[in-house]
Order: structure tokens, then sequence, then C-alpha cells
């Protein structure tokens, strides 16, 4: 955070910096270990949206289509090539430590304002992140 306690990147800046990344790396495999941890499964990240929580702005929601793309080792959790998967997460700024007033990735599961759950899906809908 600045001197006067300000976040240094609004959600707007951070959501546009994110995009940038994002489409930066669009071709770029992004593995994870498997539940197992014996094995790897790489995923391409195909589309994605970010929102902003209503009321909240130092948080960041986020929905992101990914297709697999690979898999290694001893896996538990089985899968196609070509398989589709979806994460919903969220970035929030951090408040202490070595990420206070950064944006950083949240590491629970999110917590979304019912109204802004349906604002987000509609919006992933319209982009066509995803097709329900």
């Amino acid at each position: 955070m600045s001197p006067k306690g300000e976040i240094m990147e609004t959600a707007e800046q951070f959501v546009e910096r994110k995009n940038k990344a994002f489409q930066n790396e669009k071709n770029k495999q992004i593995k994870v270990k498997d539940i197992g941890r014996k094995g790897k499964h790489a995923w391409m990240r195909e589309d994605w949206v970010f929102m902003p929580q209503t009321g909240y702005p130092e948080k960041v929601f986020v929905i992101e289509r990914f297709r697999r793309s690979e898999s290694q080792g001893e896996v538990i959790q089985k899968g196609v090539i070509g398989d589709v998967e979806y994460r919903i997460g969220y970035f929030i700024v951090g408040k202490i430590g070595s990420r206070n007033g950064r944006w950083t990735w949240g590491q629970y599961c999110p917590f979304l304002p019912k109204d802004d759950l349906k604002k987000l899906l509609q919006l992933a809908k319209n982009k066509g992140v995803i097709s329900i």
C-alpha cells in the first residue's frame, strides 16, 4: 500500500494488466500437480472473464476455461486430452506480509454475493467463456 493506505493498482488497472498477461500466455501450457502428487496435468487456458466484486473493489472474481493438453506420471484424476474444465477463483489485495497492498491469488474457495454470481455467470456466458 502507499503511505496513505491506498491500493497501488485499482481493480480496473489490475483486470487490464491480467487480461494482457493471460492473452500473452494463451498458448502456454499450465502444469498442475495431480491430487495424488505423483503426476501432473497440463492445461491450456482458452478463455476467461474478470469481474470486480460489487461494493468491494479490492476483490476480483475470475472464471477460466481450460482444455486438458497432457497428463504425466501416475495420476488419480483421470481425463481425456481435450477435456474442458473451468476454474472459478478470485484475486484480492493482500493485507499482511509481503502481499500487503498487492493483488494476490485468493487461496480459498471464493465467496460471492448472490447477485454477483448471477452477473459473473451472465458475463461469462455473454463473452462465450461458458455455454450454459
